[in-house]
């Protein structure tokens, strides 16, 4: 296991993939990880979709104009989603929970990009929710928000440069 605080510094988004499958055991890890995530109030209300299927996962990629499109590539796609009106902080505890399963992935040596699908959609009109709704029979209390592209590296990315870290940006007591 890696040190957390290289594994923070090691973890870079990948959009490239090798064609090499995700084990099972991984795959376990890597929903082990949300599941554990905090959640407020302990709910445990997000929900994900696993999805594997080639075909699928090209239609989840062309689920926004922009953004996306890497998920073609990944041989494993997590959707996240909540239901707005059991928890008021589902974006929160689905943001966690995907974290948690990026960080998960690094640690095994996997890649993965996360792709926004809240408030995200066509140039018709047409939301990225309503698509993958449709895509994967999602039911219609729940929204998504978000699709991770999870595989074995087909890239290199060098670690987050220590020297580059925006300490300015924190603040003290006050402003």
């Amino acid at each position: 296991m890696t040190a957390f605080k290289d594994l923070v510094q090691l973890r870079r988004s990948h959009r490239k993939f090798t064609d090499e499958e995700i084990s099972a055991e991984d795959v376990r890890l890597i929903l082990r990880a949300a599941l554990m995530s905090p959640t407020s109030k302990s709910q445990r209300a997000w929900q994900f979709v696993v999805v594997d299927d080639p075909m699928d996962i090209e239609k989840l990629s062309d689920a926004k104009d922009l953004g996306a499109q890497f998920l073609k590539n990944a041989p494993l796609v997590v959707v996240v989603l909540g239901d707005p009106l059991q928890n008021d902080c589902w974006v929160e505890d689905g943001s966690i929970a995907a974290i948690s399963m990026q960080l998960q992935a690094e640690d095994l040596g996997l890649g993965s990009c996360w792709a926004q699908m809240r408030g995200r959609g066509l140039s018709d009109g047409t939301s990225a929710d309503t698509v993958i709704r449709g895509i994967l029979d999602i039911p219609e209390n729940f929204s998504v928000l978000c699709a991770i592209g999870f595989g074995h590296k087909a890239d290199e990315r060098k670690p987050q440069n220590e020297d580059r870290l925006k300490w300015e940006n924190v603040h003290v007591g006050k402003w």
